[in-house]
């Protein structure tokens, strides 16, 4: 093997990403894409659904947690949609419900078994703002390599 070739990145099998419709996170999906059509790669695309930021009512509301639910569904299909159409030939979608990091971290992370996690960190507003304030929680507690896209 030559030098140059001992250079090259690691090629990923599977790459997870973590998704909502704040700038960091369509950032970190973009390259995520990029990187999985690079690596001739599966690409899981992730959303956690923020239970917290339901109150009591809606959380206790079957109808109510179906519903968002169906609609966080519809709009993961619309990022697998995108993923195929620029030739990623294998993509998954998964949701977890709960805190983002340790979601994240307990439960997608070895479910999915990726080669790396893809995920964007400087969301500010709105329900979005926990996916991106849990970006070093990930970080530090995952047991795959992070990359966060800024």
């Amino acid at each position: 093997m030559d030098q140059m070739e001992s250079m090259n990145p690691k090629k990923f099998k599977r790459i997870l990403v973590g998704v909502d419709d704040s700038p960091d996170a369509q950032l970190a999906f973009r390259y995520a894409m990029n990187r999985a059509k690079y690596d001739e790669a599966e690409l899981v695309i992730c959303s956690i659904m923020e239970s917290e930021s339901m109150n009591i009512y809606q959380a206790l509301s079957k109808d109510y947690v179906h519903g968002q639910r169906a609609e966080l569904v519809k709009h993961l299909e619309q990022y697998q949609k995108l993923a195929e159409r620029v030739g990623i030939k294998k993509v998954k979608l998964i949701i977890g419900e709960g805190d983002p990091g340790e979601t994240m971290v307990k439960t997608i992370i070895p479910e999915v078994k990726p080669d790396i996690l893809v995920i964007g960190s400087l969301s500010k507003s709105g329900v979005r703002k926990y996916f991106g304030s849990q970006a070093a929680y990930m970080a530090k507690y995952s047991p795959v390599s992070v990359m966060i896209v800024r």
